[in-house]
């Protein structure tokens, strides 16, 4: 058996992995370029809507300075299947998603960067928070701030829905029979 003839079958391999791989990138830049021209269509008819005064950029930089005050005396409120309020507890800030992260959910992991085409193939991989869990991607759950009679904070985890707001809603009644205890 020649030389030659052992490498021939891994090389046909090779090269119709190749030309399998170039066809479908050879479809995906098609689509890609129909899109972008798509695009440019639709904003030489339309062009952009005439905004001058930017005002839902400023109503949300408002509300994300307002959600970064430090101590903000908050309300929170759960409601029942008939839609009415009852007061949970008087608390600081607006309640903190259970699926918020400290850190970046996901991060990209290069594998194989000198591979047979040329190119690095880069992969997103979930990452751990600091205590090395992995946290849901989303939850109705929310965790609650809320506030003793003596000030404290003390925290409370929620799976209702909430309602919270920075003034005193009319509530039926408070689900909170105890104040809650001082967190140490």
């Amino acid at each position: 058996m020649s030389l030659q003839s052992v490498w021939a079958v891994p090389l046909a391999l090779f090269l119709i992995g190749i030309t399998g791989c170039s066809e479908v990138d050879k479809a995906m830049q098609e689509q890609g370029e129909k899109t972008k021209s798509m695009a440019a269509e639709a904003q030489r008819q339309a062009g952009m809507p005439r905004i001058v005064n930017f005002t839902e950029l400023k109503l949300l930089n408002w509300l994300f300075e307002l959600r970064d005050t430090e101590g903000l005396k908050t309300y929170t409120y759960v409601r029942d299947y008939e839609g009415r309020l009852h007061h949970l507890c008087n608390s600081i800030g607006y309640g903190m998603p259970f699926s918020a992260q400290r850190t970046s959910p996901e991060q990209p992991a290069v594998v194989n960067p000198g591979n047979v085409t040329g190119g690095k193939q880069t992969f997103v991989l979930p990452q751990p928070e600091p205590n090395g869990m992995f946290p849901p991607t989303s939850s109705s759950a929310t965790w609650v701030v809320c506030v003793g009679k003596d000030g404290k904070p003390s925290p409370l985890y929620e799976e209702s829905l909430i309602s919270v707001s920075v003034f005193p809603l009319k509530a039926v009644d408070s689900y909170t029979l105890d104040e809650p205890p001082s967190w140490k």
